[in-house]
């Protein structure tokens, strides 16, 4: 990874909800570096402390200890009305629920001119740009369509436009495809694709969807909030993403998978492994054998 072209970096991050008496350990000191221009997605089951990470990605919520860097910058050293600025300015979010993304009563053109009010842009530039974005997201002839006239891929397109309306640095999808048919997340998914490889933009997938794997450069692999393993596209495989119509042809085996070692040296393996190894306790034998480190039952 080029350290100089690092644009999120995450140091430690830990998040600790109060439940009542009990207290919910989202993160636990969770180490990350995202490039410029990465296409990746973040996946984990429920309670993996995957949305967290987006939340705090996206501005949305504080870290309880621990640091994130945006541009070498401290992200959450900004005031309240710093972080405002920055989750207008420099992200864009696209939710699984159509109701979080569009305005029920406003038309597709109006969805996409609406983040850009308020921001200086003339309304003839601001009308420009809408019907720029809605015809990059192939939905320039439903301009004029309201949500409810809609299909949900339509409306998750429509979702897309508006988040890059006042052309953010970072675009945070949560489960974008959750609520979509096969066919229409894989468009979904492809449209994710093109616009990170036309526009540079740095797309977060956060979802628990394994299929995204064959969709992106890099996978990470969330669980008890720390990221476990990572998936890296092979080059191979990313030259022949931009010529496969048909999905089914890729394989499972798209991408180099690595297990993750935080800066304490602390190694973690998802259930998969162990069980492939055998190893069902808390205790493991670890030896170096001819240069590579083997862990076994004990």
């Amino acid at each position: 990874m080029d350290e100089k072209n690092i644009l999120i970096r995450c140091d430690g991050l830990v998040k600790i909800y109060q439940c009542d008496d009990v207290e919910v350990m989202a993160l636990q000191g969770l180490d990350l570096q995202i490039e410029q221009g990465e296409l990746l997605a973040i996946i984990g089951k429920s309670g993996s402390g995957k949305s967290t990470l987006m939340n705090m990605i996206g501005g949305l919520e504080r870290p309880t200890a621990g640091k994130l860097y945006l541009d070498g910058e401290d992200l959450y050293a900004k005031s309240d009305k710093e972080m405002t600025i920055y989750r207008r300015e420099q992200v864009g979010f696209v939710w699984q629920m159509s109701s979080k993304n569009l305005i029920p009563y406003l038309p597709a053109v109006e969805n996409v001119e609406a983040p850009m009010r308020g921001m200086g842009v003339g309304k003839e530039a601001m009308r420009e740009r809408a019907l720029s974005l809605l015809e990059r997201v192939g939905l320039s002839h439903k301009k004029d369509a309201y949500p409810h006239q809609m299909s949900g891929g339509e409306q998750q397109r429509v979702a897309i436009a508006v988040a890059l309306a006042n052309e953010p640095k970072i675009l945070l999808a949560d489960e974008p495809t959750g609520a979509l048919d096969t066919k229409t997340s894989n468009q979904i998914q492809d449209l994710f694709r093109s616009l990170n490889e036309e526009l540079g933009i740095t797309i977060i997938i956060v979802t628990h969807d394994m299929k995204l794997a064959h969709k992106v450069d890099r996978v990470l692999m969330i669980s008890d909030g720390k990221i476990s393993t990572e998936k890296v596209l092979k080059e191979d495989y990313r030259k022949a993403l931009q010529q496969l119509e048909d999905d089914s042809m890729l394989n499972l085996f798209t991408h180099e998978e690595y297990s993750v070692l935080d800066k304490a040296g602390r190694l973690q393996l998802n259930d998969e492994m162990l069980e492939a190894a055998g190893i069902d306790g808390n205790r493991v034998k670890v030896e170096i054998m001819d240069g590579k480190v083997v862990i076994s039952k004990e």
